[in-house]
């Protein structure tokens, strides 16, 4: 009961920074002594300090003889900054509970070896469900170099996001756009196709009140290079980071890099590499139609965002999804529910991809 008080509080400061430490998953720890936390620590925004060294510098001399519960295993190589692992044992820590495993094979398995090796008890697998779909995404860039997807999108009841002439301000109300932010804050990225960029000339920030952390990463799929150098993610990409995944080359694209947007020459059809060999491990979709089909198609859509008005557009109005031509039920995509809320009179569905 006491090792799952305090992984709970481990696993709460790791989802402090979620969507800000790529390429570094979002770790948190706790050093208790007596019974008592005598210091936190979670993965600080980029990535750098580690939870650990913050919860023993928070700790100082407390840290000798006790319990670190960390949410990851504390890794044991030399990066950017020393390994984890080195750091306890420097401050004499007597017991780590780590909740998962890390599967970069400059980790995986060596920082607990590394523990257990200088007399440290070490303890694993203790709250690794809750651990696991915490940095699913960092999993998922390690082990298949991509990161997780989130389909996120704003219908009415029967699934259109804009009416016939592309009008969708707004289908839901303040309180479901509100919670759009906070839902954008633990994401790496926010990506779009180059058809609702140009409809709605959006800033795809991070408008969370109170969020301190990195600008989201804002990408638009363009094949054809559409987006005007007059546009709003064109003329702010000086100051929050900007890609445009693109086909196209000449002056077009050479403009937009002058104008400060990171222009990817790659067929879109690689993006889910193209974004996981730049470390990304979390991407928000947020449309259109046809990039939520590619995607789908492409069976990268591991999340589901769905937020919903009551309120029916029609058979006219643009839908949430392109064409999947399915030629049975059992091959559709298939989620699972994970929580419904309400905000106002407006509706959102969590899910997450079924299982086999």
């Amino acid at each position: 009961m006491v090792d799952a008080t305090f992984m709970a509080a481990a696993l709460s400061l790791a989802a402090r920074t979620l969507g800000d430490t790529w390429p570094n998953p979002a770790v948190g720890c706790v050093i208790v002594k007596d019974g008592v936390i005598v210091g936190r620590g979670w993965t600080q925004s980029g990535g750098r300090p580690h939870a650990e060294t913050e919860a023993l510098r928070r700790a100082g001399e407390a840290a000798r003889g006790a319990t670190a519960y960390v949410s990851l295993e504390p890794c044991a190589h030399f990066g950017k900054t020393p390994p984890c692992a080195d750091a306890l044992i420097a401050a004499g820590i007597a017991r780590v509970v780590a909740a998962t495993g890390d599967p970069d094979l400059r980790v995986a398995g060596q920082g607990a070896a590394k523990l257990r090796a200088a007399g440290i008890e070490v303890i694993e697998g203790f709250g690794k469900a809750a651990a696991d779909r915490l940095n699913a995404g960092f999993f998922l860039r390690v082990l298949e170099n991509r990161p997780l997807f989130c389909l996120k999108t704003a219908t009415s009841l029967d699934g259109r996001i804009a009416l016939a002439d592309g009008d969708s301000k707004w289908i839901t109300g303040p309180d479901a756009r509100n919670a759009v932010q906070a839902l954008r804050a633990r994401y790496d990225a926010i990506l779009v196709g180059s058809g609702t960029a140009l409809a709605d000339n959006p800033m795809l920030t991070c408008r969370l009140p109170g969020y301190a952390g990195r600008p989201k990463v804002r990408i638009v799929l363009d094949r054809r290079l559409r987006l005007p150098l007059t546009h709003n993610l064109v003329t702010t990409a000086r100051a929050i980071p900007t890609w445009v995944v693109t086909s196209e080359v000449g002056p077009k694209a050479e403009a937009l890099a002058a104008a400060g947007v990171e222009v990817i020459t790659a067929d879109t059809d690689d993006i889910a590499t193209i974004l996981g060999e730049r470390g990304l491990t979390r991407v928000l979709i947020e449309g259109g139609g046809r990039i939520v089909q590619a995607f789908l198609e492409g069976d990268l859509v591991d999340q589901v965002a769905w937020f919903r008005a009551p309120a029916i557009i029609g058979g006219d109005g643009l839908p949430a999804v392109g064409d999947l031509h399915a030629s049975t039920l059992a091959a559709i995509p298939a989620f699972t529910g994970v929580i419904s809320l309400a905000f106002g009179t407006d509706s959102l569905d969590m899910l997450v991809r079924k299982g086999p």
